[in-house]
């Protein structure tokens, strides 16, 4: 549709990419979202996205596999052109560090960072001259994690890449930044008992688990005008949980 914004947002149709679907079409964009295997969370947002008079899609794509996501590029939403590219996807399996092992490794890896630049490789010939990306990194990139060195690892290299990227995109127009979540409530809490759900409270100096709403209001600063001067910047979303 001519004079539409768009906005990619994969892993969209839940938690964290759920809530930033859903900001941006508030934002006025239309919204195609991905999501892998399981429609109906997708489809939800996808409905509730379009009662409030905004177009959106949601399409199934594994990241990890270059044909579907080559498949995805050609969607004509994608080829009229990309304001907004939200890499949100990614998989978090608690895995003690001593015993991760390399075939974990690779497959976190895969997911969470080769994904996103089989991503941006398959679409960056169709993002308009001021387009924005945000990568959805994680403050467990800068941390670490004793039960998530993998997961760790992949949004680190994540961080380092994006940023590389937007010193790269810098003199064409294109903004790229990062936001790392802190404890936001999502299914990688789910199986927190009450009392560690406390634990983690207390631990925040804001004494609050953050929502997905939290970063999705990030995510919409960040591809907004009012950032126009910022890029390359990882944007810590924790309560002052972590401050580096």
């Amino acid at each position: 549709m001519e004079g539409m914004r768009t906005a990619l947002v994969t892993g969209g149709g839940r938690g964290i990419g759920a809530a930033i679907s859903k900001r941006l079409a508030k934002d006025g964009y239309r919204i195609l979202l991905t999501y892998c295997n399981s429609s109906k969370p997708a489809e939800m947002v996808v409905d509730e996205i379009r009662e409030t008079g905004i177009d959106a899609v949601a399409a199934n794509c594994d990241v990890t596999d270059a044909r579907e996501v080559a498949l995805l590029a050609t969607h004509p939403w994608i080829t009229e052109g990309i304001d907004v590219l939200v890499l949100n996807h990614g998989r978090y399996d608690r895995v003690d560090a001593k015993e991760l092992g390399i075939t974990h490794l690779k497959r976190t890896m895969a997911t969470n960072f080769e994904g996103a630049f089989l991503i941006w490789d398959a679409v960056k010939t169709h993002l308009t001259d001021q387009a924005r990306i945000c990568v959805i990194g994680s403050q467990l990139g800068t941390r670490g994690s004793a039960h998530g060195a993998d997961y760790s690892a992949s949004k680190a290299a994540l961080a380092i890449w994006a940023r590389s990227l937007a010193q790269s995109l810098a003199p064409d127009g294109k903004r790229v930044n990062i936001v790392a979540p802190g404890f936001v409530d999502t299914d990688i809490l789910a199986g927190d008992s009450p009392e560690k759900r406390i634990s983690r409270e207390q631990e925040v100096p804001l004494k609050r688990i953050g929502t997905p709403e939290d970063i999705a209001g990030t995510v919409s600063f960040l591809v907004s005008e009012d950032s126009n001067y910022i890029t390359g910047a990882v944007v810590h979303v924790n309560g002052g949980l972590y401050l580096p």
